[in-house]
């Protein structure tokens, strides 16, 4: 339970640091870079004694399930796909936007909440051999969705 709070902590400094306005060049890609770094590294230490996957939407399931778990203590609530590469994960109470109280003030402030993660799912799934586009959709608090667009070069 501790450690939960400090991530919550930890992630809030983040937040304030990179949109801190006195700062220069620091911003939303920043949040989204440093959770592309650390997706790298912690997937790489949680897929270590795991066999490989046998395609694509193995690997998404594995992220919605073990690596969001890690994470966020809980499993996506819905992941949908068109099978073309274009992927939905919903999260029905995501984890940074549930200390957030619902209004259209916050509703605008809610993409630095996502960005991060955005990030991590990308870092995650890139040191798996996809390379992808992450982007997020915040309607109502405290519901997210996730689109990853799997780029195939």
């Amino acid at each position: 339970m501790s450690e939960e709070i400090v991530f919550d902590c930890l992630h809030a400094e983040i937040v304030n640091y990179c949109l801190d306005s006195s700062k220069d060049q620091h911003d939303l890609a920043t949040l989204e870079y440093i959770g592309f770094t650390t997706g790298y590294r912690l997937i790489e230490r949680l897929t270590r004694d795991v066999q490989r996957f046998k395609d694509e939407l193995e690997t998404m399931k594995f992220i919605c399930t073990d690596f969001w778990t890690l994470i966020y203590k809980k499993q996506v609530d819905n992941l949908r796909t068109n099978n073309h590469g274009m992927y939905v994960v919903h999260d029905n109470a995501f984890r940074f936007l549930t200390r957030i109280s619902p209004g259209i003030k916050q509703l605008e402030q809610a993409p630095k909440f996502v960005a991060f993660t955005c990030g991590l799912v990308r870092g995650a799934l890139s040191n798996l051999g996809i390379n992808s586009t992450v982007t997020a959709e915040v309607q109502t608090i405290p519901a997210c969705r996730f689109h990853i667009e799997v780029n195939r070069n």
